[in-house]
């Protein structure tokens, strides 16, 4: 037998059982007349509840359960609450309601506590975004009584090198990643393009190793700025509103912070700042590994990345020459020298 089926026949038997209550309840003494008013009444109660049964049993449950399954996590939360809150109301309400002449005072109650139950439940869902607006400006509150924090966006994290710079205790803050930016990580890992699934999961790796081997203390938040959808802006915004720096390796997403008064922490220029300063006139040994883009150059790179372009170095490719510095370049790229090989004029 079907649930539709089943269902139906419950309902046939309530809907009769309130048929007859009704019919007794009309026909006042027991005669003739009163047991037409009763069998009448059950009969017509009884096919009422067989035909709607479905409609007002079925259908709402599965239009529920629709709604469950597309509603989001801050709508099933907030939901609930609501309903909770409802019935709470409707419970204060049943005592004084209760003290109504009968039948009022048996029938209130329940229909009150349906209809608070329902109230609280519709402005829960409808209202969630206040509600976890105002839930996330108290954890807001919390993360910002710490001493000193700093935010991680995603690029610094899938790089992989913010791990290696926690050791060394040049941040000293706790460093905080929203919850936002996991959840970039996470779609990145998910993504169907090789490529972009590996450096979600670089990312995945980086974040379980920090928190196994950081020195500071590194925490996700559940943090977030409601209708804002760019991570990047999300990210700029609550910084701001807890007056903390990003740290990034993102160029556009420097610029777009500095223009907004954030301040901005990032690797490259870090990477940049602590390299070894070459002066003209110095002399390096450089292994030159491929050609250049001009004619007879030759390219090598120092033990920190940084580009050595050699003049005429194009035949020593594959060994180890002396060279001497003829001129650095600081690019947005980074930082190039340019070289001629010792003894050469």
């Amino acid at each position: 037998m079907s649930g539709e089926f089943i269902t139906r026949i419950i309902g046939m038997i309530v809907f009769g059982l309130v048929g007859w209550e009704v019919g007794i309840l009309l026909g006042g003494r027991v005669d003739t007349q009163s047991v037409r008013y009763i069998l009448t009444l059950s009969l017509a109660g009884a096919a009422l509840g067989l035909l709607i049964t479905p409609y007002v049993v079925l259908r709402p449950i599965r239009n529920v359960r629709n709604a469950i399954r597309t509603a989001s996590a801050q709508q099933v939360v907030s939901g609930i609450a609501g309903l909770v809150v409802g019935l709470i109301a409707s419970a204060l309400l049943a005592l004084p309601l209760s003290f109504l002449p009968s039948p009022w005072g048996r029938a209130l109650p329940a229909v009150f506590a349906v209809i608070m139950g329902y109230l609280g439940t519709f402005i829960g869902v409808m209202r969630h975004r206040d509600f976890f607006a105002l839930m996330s400006g108290r954890m807001s509150r919390e993360v910002s009584r710490e001493d000193n924090i700093v935010l991680l966006d995603t690029s610094v994290i899938i790089d992989g090198r913010i791990a290696d710079i926690s050791h060394t205790g040049f941040i000293s803050g706790t460093m905080v990643v929203p919850r936002f930016v996991l959840n970039e990580i996470q779609h990145i890992a998910d993504s169907p393009d090789p490529l972009r699934r590996a450096r979600g999961r670089r990312g995945l790796d980086m974040l379980n190793r920090l928190q196994k081997e950081s020195v500071v203390p590194i925490r996700v938040a559940d943090l977030d700025i409601e209708d804002v959808r760019d991570v990047d802006d999300k990210l700029v915004m609550l910084a701001k509103r807890l007056r903390a720096p990003i740290i990034t390796n993102d160029y556009n997403l420097n610029r777009v912070a500095e223009l907004q008064g954030v301040t901005v922490l990032n690797i490259n220029e870090l990477a940049n700042a602590v390299r070894a300063v070459v002066l003209p006139g110095e002399t390096l040994s450089v292994s030159i590994i491929q050609e250049g883009k001009e004619l007879g150059q030759g390219v090598g790179y120092l033990d920190d990345g940084t580009m050595v372009v050699v003049e005429n170095g194009r035949r020593h490719i594959g060994q180890t020459i002396s060279v001497v510095v003829t001129k650095v370049l600081q690019t947005a790229a980074g930082r190039m020298i340019f070289a001629q090989i010792e003894g050469a004029r």
